[in-house]
């Protein structure tokens, strides 16, 4: 079961991006539901194979037979036409904001220009490290993304804290050596829980030192 944490220090803070910081729900289901019916799909089976994941290992998963190159490129421009509508999810415009000159990056299965038009709804800074889609070889749950992450910040992976809303994320962190929170009813059994980033506070000082309220046993 998820442990209550009274403090968790770190030397850098790593994010996913959808779920986490912003809530794009709707947007992300309204494309699966477009591309589903297009190759006759189940749009259930692909939102549950996309949760977490790049959209180049989804369409490879479940349609490889179809151009790989050409899906993609029909994919972006869905996800182009709805990015700017996406919400900040609860918590997370404050707890970057009190991160300000601090170390943190976002690291997310989504393409690099859907991401930063998404995030540009919390209304702060973009990060200046941004680990997107096609940056990496692998997708999650493979690490690649947040060792990256860690290392373009000067951090050390175990010295990190990685904030996750799916199993596939939860997992590349762990790899990753990181500490890792969960968020959300999906990763329930993540090794530190919250509801949303509203029970995260930061402390002073030079080393990050991040509480969860609300964290359960």
């Amino acid at each position: 079961m998820p442990l209550l944490t009274p403090a968790l220090r770190c030397e850098a803070v790593l994010f996913d991006l959808d779920g986490v910081l912003v809530d794009s729900e709707g947007q992300i289901a309204g494309n699966v539901r477009l591309w589903a019916a297009r190759h006759g799909l189940d749009p259930a089976r692909v939102r549950d194979a996309a949760h977490g994941r790049t959209v180049a290992d989804v369409v490879a998963a479940l349609t490889p037979h179809l151009d790989l190159a050409a899906e993609l490129a029909a994919i972006r421009d869905l996800e182009l036409s709805n990015a700017g509508s996406a919400a900040p999810m609860p918590g997370a415009a404050d707890l970057l904001a009190a991160l300000a000159g601090r170390p943190w990056a976002v690291v997310t299965s989504t393409g690099a220009e859907v991401a930063r038009r998404r995030f540009a709804a919390l209304g702060v800074p973009a990060p200046a490290v941004l680990v997107a889609a096609e940056d990496v070889t692998a997708g999650k749950p493979h690490p690649e993304g947040y060792l990256a992450a860690a290392r373009a910040l000067g951090a050390a992976p175990e010295n990190c804290v990685v904030f996750e809303d799916s199993p596939a994320g939860v997992a590349a962190g762990r790899s990753a050596g990181a500490t890792v929170v969960g968020l959300g009813a999906a990763v329930r059994g993540a090794p530190h829980w919250i509801p949303d980033l509203t029970h995260v506070t930061v402390g002073a000082g030079r080393r990050i030192m991040i509480s969860l309220g609300g964290a359960s046993a």
